[in-house]
């Protein structure tokens, strides 16, 4: 079942502010929404050593241990 976009919200908002604290969380919103920000070509460059495979090995890695 999806989760609906409030939830989704909500839940990203909450790892934000877990992971950043909640001014820092406030100010990658903000960043993100001020700036011609693609979140795609943006994720395209982030591994470029990386396979897909690989990149799925590490997030379940991460979603096991977390």
């Amino acid at each position: 079942m999806e989760k609906s976009e409030t939830v989704l919200r909500v839940e990203a908002m909450d790892i934000l502010i877990n992971k950043l604290g909640e001014v820092d969380a406030e100010r990658f919103i903000s960043l993100i929404k001020t700036d011609n920000f693609d979140y795609t070509k943006w994720r395209q460059g982030l591994w470029p050593d990386k396979t897909i495979d690989e990149i799925h090995h590490l997030a379940s890695e991460y979603e096991k241990n977390h």
